[in-house]
């Protein structure tokens, strides 16, 4: 890990501007992700990274020369490890930089925050091995986990032009569905709404199409990541993703968080890799020596939901679970290289989610669909209200951070959606 440091990680460095350096913050100067947000909904897009309260406009300040984020994102790792390492040096107490920087800081309250890149493709994995298993377990008691669990990293081709940003609303869905007492199924509104807590890894560098990334170079095309919530209509999911997998359940709405967190921020907070002692291990093409030593993320996630009850009382959202990224059954470099392996190309700004993230006790659950028991169970909330599924009015919260001693923490900031009412049937 120590090879991935270098001084942007430094631990007692300080920002100029005072809001960076408060306990707590998400974007202190360690961290600087990128995002893209105007002044006001129609002004002119920018390419900013979030100090602190404040967005810096990257391209006022001579260090782009873009407003494209996926231009920006296709850049050699080095040239981005370059770009970073200036705005530490021009973000840190006592740059020359101060004063004429100054000017180019916007609060991020005033600003506009919009999908930080153009996502052109969107493929969702399913790593959360303790997920597969509770969802398996609804369906197949005895056998949980189909056969190619832990020899392949599962996924699928999702829908990237419901992708929204943080604060995305969005109607309950319709969807085919058909009740175990139905002689056929019915056209009408999901009564089995659910969120599932993800991150996703936003390609930076593509590949050439029929130009597999080897496991060694896949993490040179992984710009960064983002929180990602993909929705999911759990009764529609059922009677339609036989024989060919998700399609209405899944691609009605997506959200992710606004700021990209570089892979280089994540340095920190690397952990090794290794599938438990006992079950079978990666194939050559998944596998490497960096993978195994750092090819873990401790990223720690939260969900929060807030109902429209709570919202009326003058009640903040309450948590309902938390989990890590290191308790997923494949890495970022494996998902990449694994969507290639068959010569598949990937452009910058594609999405790969890396599927809902539980951790190992129930109560870790990233889906209501496991904290429910798929819907058997109740989950009883602080005010007095009940859920199994999402209601209308919901708005889930998501939140991760990473921390480790001798380091700053860093996060995420948050990754809000909420649902409204259906629209009526057709």
């Amino acid at each position: 890990m120590n090879a991935l440091l270098n001084a942007t990680h430094d631990p007692q460095l300080r920002s100029w501007v005072a809001s960076a350096n408060e306990a707590g913050t998400d974007f202190p100067i360690q961290n600087l992700p990128f995002g893209t947000y105007s002044q006001g909904p129609q002004g002119a897009r920018k390419i900013g990274v979030a100090i602190g309260d404040k967005v810096l406009d990257l391209r006022a300040a001579a260090l782009v020369d873009t407003g494209d984020m996926n231009e920006l994102m296709a850049q050699s790792p080095a040239k981005l490890s370059a770009l970073r390492a200036s705005i530490s040096q021009g973000l840190a107490e006592g740059s020359t930089k101060q004063a004429e920087w100054a000017g180019f800081l916007t609060s991020q309250s005033e600003v506009t925050l919009h999908l930080p890149c153009r996502i052109g493709d969107y493929t969702d994995f399913y790593t959360g091995i303790h997920h597969a298993t509770t969802v398996g377990k609804l369906f197949r008691p005895d056998a949980p986990l189909l056969p190619n669990y832990k020899w392949v990293p599962i996924g699928y081709h999702g829908r990237a032009s419901s992708i929204g940003v943080s604060g995305q609303t969005f109607h309950r869905p319709l969807g085919q569905t058909k009740g175990p007492n139905e002689e056929v199924p019915v056209l009408r509104p999901t009564h089995r709404l659910d969120y599932e807590l993800e991150l996703g890894v936003l390609v930076g560098q593509g590949n050439a199409l029929g130009e597999p990334i080897a496991i060694g170079q896949a993490e040179s095309h992984a710009f960064g990541m983002v929180l990602l919530n993909d929705w999911s209509a759990r009764d529609v999911q059922a009677w339609e993703y036989q024989p060919l997998g998700p399609f209405l359940a899944k691609n009605f709405a997506s959200t992710i968080s606004p700021w990209i967190v570089t892979l280089e921020a994540l340095a920190p907070f690397r952990a090794p890799f290794a599938h438990p002692e006992g079950d079978p291990q990666p194939l050559p093409y998944l596998d490497s020596p960096a993978n195994r030593q750092q090819g873990g993320i401790g990223v720690a996630l939260e969900v929060w939901l807030h109902t429209q009850a709570m919202r009326d009382a003058g009640l903040g959202p309450e948590r309902l679970s938390q989990s890590n990224f290191l308790d997923a059954y494949w890495t970022v470099a494996q998902m990449l290289t694994h969507h290639t392996v068959n010569g598949c190309n990937l452009q910058p700004g594609d999405l790969l989610g890396s599927g809902t993230l539980s951790g190992p006790q129930a109560e870790q659950a990233g889906s209501l669909l496991e904290l429910s028991l798929g819907g058997k169970n109740a989950l009883k909330l602080a005010n007095g209200e009940t859920r199994t599924f999402l209601e209308d009015g919901d708005a889930v919260i998501l939140r991760a951070s990473c921390e480790r001693s001798g380091f700053r923490r860093i996060g995420f900031g948050e990754c809000r959606g909420q649902v409204l009412p259906a629209r009526a049937t057709q």
